[in-house]
């Protein structure tokens, strides 16, 4: 499970104090369309030994190496669509500034941010505005043998079937759909099925589960389902089965970076993953997880595989996704402390002792520095991540969280004074207090949210963990967050030494109600309901807290100069719903209650308010800031003496966002270069 930067986050106040790290730095890199892209700095990477670089170079290179794997899951005509751009842009002989090519760069950007056609949150289609005419007459001017490789075909065939794929607003319109009573794999342009319906996969996974498994692996993980001779098929993602030239190359850098690893526990993991990789078999993911989740100490530390689920509308196929890291040992000390204490937050959760674990097993965490993103990681990234996110592996084995320091940093460095609180906070009391108290409440929110929400209670025996279908994410992101919420505000923070001040979490609450209800609507097209998982969980908690807390005027919006302003007048109260609420979705999950689940969103996560959104978004534009941000990646090279050994390995962050993603597309694409 992955927590992502929201809005509101992104719109930190001026005054957030900086680490030393940050002084001078540039940041920002491409501002285009509702994107800000940056650089993030990697602190502490020149300290690391030389086997430590060594490794962390290695595992970047089998990162990287998973990109064309993503692009082609979200659409299968991804690919095909970003070849032929990026060969039309390099091509381009005229004018680049002339409106037609800039309007072509543009759409490209997007295309590569987005890791294909739909937009990386609102997974909608995006919408070109270059002409058909113009994209035809630059594809005429390239000889044939520049036409996209390994897909042999010509011009004619080629504008044949990019016309739709491009031009067409209603053809393959969303990636992910999640409206309710529609057939949600036929009606996803997302390409982790083909030519099934939502109920003929439903029913072949179905046949596959056995309900008395206590130790049952994540089915469709690896796979993509599609018919042969009538009859539904998985086909797995391998060495030779489907990606099998981009997972041959992460297997090689895999081995290679095997020889620089820190200790036995993570010789033997990756051995387990590239076990996997070469047979598809998600029994041996399971053992790797299980190896992966009990290895802590080791300082690097990565992800590489077919990981979350929310680019699946059933949620069971993994997005490929790879991150590298190493530990913040002095940020670590406040994850430690969390973790450390695990027990004390499930036992006295206001959950139902039924949904309880007994015994908090094995939940490490820690606060760590990205050292490369990739895949579904990149150039969009998350601030926290909890894995496994096998049921009973967590339960029996425990899971590792991390919160991303530096990247939340360079969030932070990037919305200095941009005044986004004080346009949308109610009064100035709400402005100081975000400005003393949410850097730090806001990483706790991700720690306990990541480190013990996502790794709290337990499903009854019996309970498939597919039972919540289409809902399933959502309810999961907003258990997590209500966990977090819950705990922000106990006195135990304080008797640790986390907080000092016992009012530290209602800047977090106000932070995140103003966004459940009102900023995060800037994510959204006008008319269009919510559809993004995390965007769901945090809306119908927000709502549903409102609406809850009406008999005792808890939170209310009220009007100002004709403004809408979000104000808490009791914070005491707040929590107590937040605690009713969890306690909700826990039941919900635990039981396996998909109607109540469904409901639950339906009517507290989805609908918009059309008058209060075009507020929202009117007021937004005035501050001129993208509500999206991303990051373009440092780039390292291994540097060898005279008798080519490895004497250190170099970082740099000199690469702009274009000539990383050219690069990218030419050193790391086998799938396109077959």
């Amino acid at each position: 499970m992955k927590t992502t930067i929201i809005a509101a986050i992104m719109a930190l106040s001026s005054t957030l104090s900086m680490a030393q790290y940050r002084e001078g730095f540039d940041y920002r890199v491409d501002r285009f369309a509702d994107i800000e892209v940056m650089r993030y700095q990697v602190p502490g990477f020149e300290q690391l030994s030389l086997q430590q670089k060594t490794y962390i170079y290695y595992l970047t290179e089998a990162a990287l190496y998973g990109r064309d794997i993503l692009f082609d899951q979200n659409c299968k005509y991804n690919l095909l669509v970003r070849q032929t751009l990026e060969l039309i842009y390099t091509n381009y002989k005229g004018n680049r500034e002339d409106p037609e090519f800039k309007a072509l760069e543009l759409y490209l950007k997007q295309v590569w941010f987005g890791n294909g056609i739909h937009h990386h949150y609102s997974t909608d289609k995006f919408v070109p505005q270059f002409s058909k005419k113009f994209f035809n007459k630059q594809l005429d001017k390239l000889d044939d043998e520049q036409l996209p490789a390994g897909y042999k075909m010509k011009k004619k065939a080629l504008k044949q079937v990019l016309e739709p794929v491009i031009f067409d607003p209603a053809y393959l319109a969303k990636r992910v759909n999640q409206a309710d009573g529609e057939d949600l794999v036929v009606t996803s342009a997302c390409n982790m099925y083909e030519g099934v319906t939502q109920a003929e996969v439903e029913a072949y996974y179905s046949r596959l589960k056995k309900p008395s498994d206590t130790t049952p692996v994540m089915w469709g993980l690896n796979t993509r389902v599609t018919k042969h001779d009538g009859r539904v098929v998985e086909e797995p993602y391998m060495v030779d089965g489907r990606y099998s030239a981009a997972i041959s190359k992460i297997v090689q850098y895999l081995t290679k970076a095997r020889a620089f690893a820190e200790n036995d526990g993570q010789r033997a993991y990756i051995d387990k993953l590239i076990e996997f990789y070469r047979t598809g078999e998600l029994k041996a993911f399971d053992e790797y997880s299980i190896l992966w989740v009990e290895e802590t100490a080791g300082d690097v530390d990565f992800i590489n595989g077919f990981i979350e689920v929310y680019g699946d509308p059933l949620g069971m196929t993994g997005s490929w996704e790879g991150m590298v890291n190493f530990r913040n040992s002095e940020a670590s000390r406040r994850s430690a402390l969390i973790t450390a204490n695990a027990q004390y937050f499930e036992s006295n959760s206001p959950v139902d002792d039924r949904f309880k674990k007994e015994e908090v097993r094995g939940v490490s965490a820690k606060v760590i520095t990205a050292a490369i993103l990739a895949g579904d990681s990149y150039p969009s990234t998350p601030i926290g991540i909890n894995l496994p996110n096998s049921n009973w592996i967590r339960a029996q084995h425990g899971s590792k969280s991390v919160s991303l320091e530096n990247i939340t940093d360079a969030y932070d460095g990037a919305a200095a004074g941009n005044g986004f609180n004080e346009e949308f906070a109610y009064s100035d009391t709400e402005v100081q207090m975000m400005r003393r108290h949410l850097t730090i409440a806001d990483k706790l929110h991700t720690d306990l949210h990541e480190c013990l929400g996502h790794a709290s209670g337990k499903l009854l025996p019996g309970v498939d963990k597919n039972a919540l279908k289409a809902y399933g994410s959502t309810l999961e992101e907003g258990r997590a967050d209500l966990f977090a919420l819950y705990y922000l505000a106990d006195p135990k923070l304080v008797e640790l030494g986390i907080f000092t001040d016992p009012d530290t979490y209602k800047a977090e609450y106000y932070k995140y109600i103003m966004n459940g209800l009102m900023t995060q609507l800037t994510r959204i097209e006008p008319g269009k309901d919510i559809e993004e998982s995390h965007m769901r969980n945090r809306k119908f908690i927000s709502e549903w807290v409102l609406e809850h807390g009406k008999a005792d005027n808890v939170i209310e919006l009220v009007k100002r100069d004709g403004k809408t302003f979000v104000k808490i007048n009791d914070y005491v109260k707040l929590r107590n719903l937040f605690g009713r609420l969890l306690a909700e979705v826990q039941r919900i999950k635990s039981t396996g209650d998909y109607e109540t689940g469904r409901q639950l969103v339906e009517a507290y996560g989805v609908k918009v308010d059309p008058v209060l959104h075009a507020e929202v978004l009117e007021r937004y534009a005035k501050l001129n800031i993208a509500p999206y941000k991303g990051f373009v990646n440092p780039v390292y090279t291994l540097v060898r003496d005279d008798n080519d050994i490895i004497v250190d390995v170099k970082i740099a962050y000199n690469e702009d966002y274009i000539s990383q993603m050219l690069r990218y597309s030419r050193d790391y694409s086998p799938l396109t270069h077959q």
